[in-house]
């Protein structure tokens, strides 16, 4: 006869020491999932510009807010700066993925992209050449981008885009639009890319506002819901204070239904002077 050893039963002390040891687990595992988001947190911060260049007839203003959930932050960015011979050069632009990962790439694409401007002829250049020192780095990740360089000689807008969200545009005499322009591959993904310029003059006073995805595409509504809803806001308020403007348009992002970070860059330019107005095409 086979004889069975008693079941051992389990005791409240042994309960409370397993508890105990997943309770552990569980807040050094929380405790790292907080520091990988809190590092993202600051290289955002530390990456992004502390101030915009501005010019008389031209303001700027940006607005940016990290994702709501998990890391995923350190995507987006925006960015301006005055150029060697005064014209000033601005992009926002989106890295593939997240986490502290993609933060610093963000940082070296806005690095490489300040370089190539400096001594490129026009914004398509700048991001063909930003794109092969990407290329040359072996990293993984890609993102899309818009530069815009802006002349205060000539009063002209030269834009490029790189796979990014389209712009929008308005003027104070209630016309609006989405800058629906021929485009490149992102950056990082093909070497010897081209990149289309789009040239336009600023002839009526208006605003002229980059964005990423974040602001308008989600589960709730199609990217080209989101960007109509940017452009009845900007439309309405094309001669407003462009930090006003920026905030307004970033809120469209609250109705997306995701939980992506999100960027926005406006640029608030009066009229063209006298002397440039009647050169070339006005916006829109």
């Amino acid at each position: 006869m086979t004889r069975r050893r008693p079941t051992r039963s389990v005791s409240a002390d042994d309960l409370l020491t397993t508890l105990g040891r997943l309770t552990a687990q569980a807040r050094q595992g929380a405790e790292l999932q907080h520091a990988r988001v809190e590092l993202a947190e600051a290289l955002q911060r530390e990456m992004l510009p502390a101030s915009l260049p501005a010019l008389p007839g031209l303001s700027t203003a940006a607005r940016y807010t990290p994702a709501r959930d998990g890391l995923d932050i350190g995507g987006d960015w925006y960015d301006g700066f005055v150029l060697p011979d005064g014209a000033l050069g601005f992009s926002v632009g989106d890295v593939q993925g997240h986490d502290v990962e993609a933060a610093a790439f963000m940082g070296q694409v806005r690095i490489g992209l300040r370089a190539a401007a400096a001594v490129a002829a026009d914004p398509g250049e700048t991001l063909s050449q930003a794109n092969d020192l990407l290329l040359s780095a072996d990293s993984s990740l890609f993102a899309t981008c818009t530069f815009l360089r802006f002349d205060p000689l000539t009063w002209e807008l030269e834009s490029a885009r790189a796979g990014h969200v389209p712009a929008v545009w308005a003027t104070v005499d209630g016309r609006a639009g989405i800058a629906e322009d021929e485009g490149g591959l992102p950056l990082g993904i093909a070497p010897g890319e081209k990149y289309p310029v789009t040239r336009r003059r600023l002839a009526p006073a208006g605003a002229f506002v980059l964005l990423t995805d974040g602001v308008v595409e989600g589960p709730s509504f199609p990217i080209e819901e989101g960007l109509a809803r940017v452009a009845r806001l900007v439309g309405a308020g094309a001669g407003a204070d462009p930090g006003r403007l920026a905030t307004d348009v970033l809120e469209v992002a609250e109705f997306t239904g995701h939980s992506d970070d999100a960027a926005v860059l406006v640029l608030r330019h009066d009229a063209a002077p006298d002397r440039h107005a009647a050169h070339g095409t006005a916006l829109g």
